[in-house]
């Protein structure tokens, strides 16, 4: 892994998982050695990050250079945070990471009391588990088909259960409580981006 993204990941985890955050927490979210952990570590606070904290303490990041403040009443701090919550109900583990790093970011850059008014959020989502089948698409190449705007052939079992095949050029995902399709139905067997 590059120098650069290592030491990005690293700062992404310190905003991220709640303080103070062990060394081998960090080495284990960052996929390295705790050896190398504390040579970043190092690097980061010669480049002007503010990290408090030892070996055998934990780390807790108290200044983050890389963001300008910003300000967040406390409603929008609990949409916020409300919203990051949904995320998990969605089934695409990749997204709601992405959603964590961001709000990890945002909370990095609020003033004290801001952040601890993150932290001690009162609003909650949760919904009944889904009775729909599990998410068994390649979610993240659906979301660059989309973003790239290419088209996909996907082959599924129709209602009938015969086996079909379509090109198509999707929008985007759709996210839904309702079960759309039998529980019998497979969403998609094969998904391939076209080219």
């Amino acid at each position: 892994m590059a120098r650069t993204d290592r030491l990005m990941r690293l700062m992404n985890a310190l905003r991220r998982l709640p303080a103070p955050v062990t060394a081998a927490r960090l080495a284990d979210e960052t996929g390295v050695s705790a050896r190398q952990l504390y040579r970043d570590i190092a690097t980061l606070r010669a480049g002007g990050a503010l990290i408090d904290g030892a070996p055998g303490l934990g780390y807790v990041l108290t200044e983050d250079p890389a963001l300008p403040p910003q300000s967040f009443s406390r409603l929008e701090i609990e949409a916020l945070m409300l919203a990051m919550g949904g995320l998990a109900q969605i089934g695409d583990p990749e997204l709601q990471r992405a959603g964590q790093d961001a709000l990890g970011r945002i909370i990095a850059t609020l003033p004290d009391r801001q952040a601890r008014q993150a932290s001690h959020a009162i609003m909650r989502s949760w919904r009944a588990p889904a009775t729909r089948p599990p998410v068994t698409v390649d979610l993240a190449l659906l979301r660059h088909a989309c973003w790239e705007e290419r088209g996909l052939t996907i082959r599924y079992l129709d209602l009938r259960d015969r086996l079909s095949e379509r090109e198509i050029w999707p929008l985007g995902p759709w996210y839904t409580t309702r079960l759309i399709l039998r529980p019998s139905s497979s969403i998609w067997d094969s998904l391939q981006t076209r080219l």
